[in-house]
């Protein structure tokens, strides 16, 4: 379909996105890659009155290291975030969106901001304990990740904030897997997992579990993270810890999946996620 008729505004800087869409109130919305809107408004599930594109800002492009952490402009594409080794399982995980078209045009803070549960990366940076900047007119907020995704494709974002960067510890000495399944390459993950994992003295130290697609919301699976943390790095541990993976989520069914189907795929990835961090764990 053909979206409906809107205004377009191209911001020169963040202060003008922000008084662009201060202007436009709650029919106001930003453009950055557009892979997430621009679909949404052909088929009129969005209906936007302006658009406010802040694609030209290079100000919020770019990954630096900063403060034992990472700190990654919002308008960072997954191609860069792909090809940022350093970066370990958001690189990898950014590998894994959808095509390469997509890739080179598609945002971090742009995935966030719409919080599809469905989406790669949002489910990362829950692991990692992450975080966003927002500006609005009235200052700057840090949004941790737990606090960011509330419903689906409902985030506490205000309509009248901006996403400027995304912040994430660099969790030094911990290993880290990513599985995701899916029926095409480029298809939205049925089910993915990312999994952190800290050793120490051939124990678990630390793990983190997120889960894609098993809820409204990106999750942590804090059943399976309990059950493994304290505890011995091998595979029956490991096997016995994933099996708790799908405990407490209600995963929409589909027509790729069933819930049942799903809570399985999260059980065996989470597996196979869990055996890659602990192989790579300090």
């Amino acid at each position: 379909m053909i979206p409906a008729e809107f205004d377009y505004v191209r911001a020169d800087s963040v202060d003008g996105a922000l008084g662009a869409l201060a202007e436009g109130g709650e029919d106001a919305k930003l453009l950055a890659g557009g892979h997430s809107l621009l679909p949404l408004m052909k088929l009129r599930l969005a209906v936007p009155t302006v658009l406010v594109d802040i694609g030209g800002l290079d100000e919020l492009r770019g990954v630096e290291r900063e403060n034992g952490g990472w700190r990654v402009g919002a308008l960072t594409t997954h191609a860069t975030l792909q090809d940022t080794d350093e970066l370990g399982v958001v690189a990898r995980a950014a590998s894994l969106i959808a095509d390469q078209q997509v890739r080179n045009r598609g945002t971090i803070g742009g995935s966030l901001a719409h919080g599809d549960p469905a989406s790669d990366l949002p489910g990362v940076l829950l692991a990692f304990d992450g975080s966003v900047t927002a500006r609005s007119g009235g200052g700057e907020r840090e949004i941790a990740a737990a606090d960011l995704f509330q419903d689906y494709l409902t985030t506490s974002l205000g309509a009248d904030e901006v996403i400027t960067t995304v912040n994430m510890p660099a969790l030094e000495g911990y290993g880290w897997g990513y599985e995701k399944f899916t029926r095409r390459a480029e298809d939205w993950a049925m089910v993915g997992v990312v999994a952190l994992v800290k050793a120490s003295g051939g124990g678990c130290e630390d793990v983190r579990i997120g889960l894609t697609h098993m809820g409204p919301t990106p999750l942590r699976a804090t059943a399976a993270e309990d059950a493994l943390r304290g505890g011995p790095l091998d595979a029956e541990r490991i096997a016995a810890a994933a099996e708790h993976a799908a405990d407490g989520t209600e995963p929409p069914g589909d027509a790729n999946a069933t819930p049942d189907y799903k809570r399985h795929l999260a059980r065996v990835l989470t597996r196979r996620a869990l055996e890659s961090a602990a192989a790579g764990a300090a």
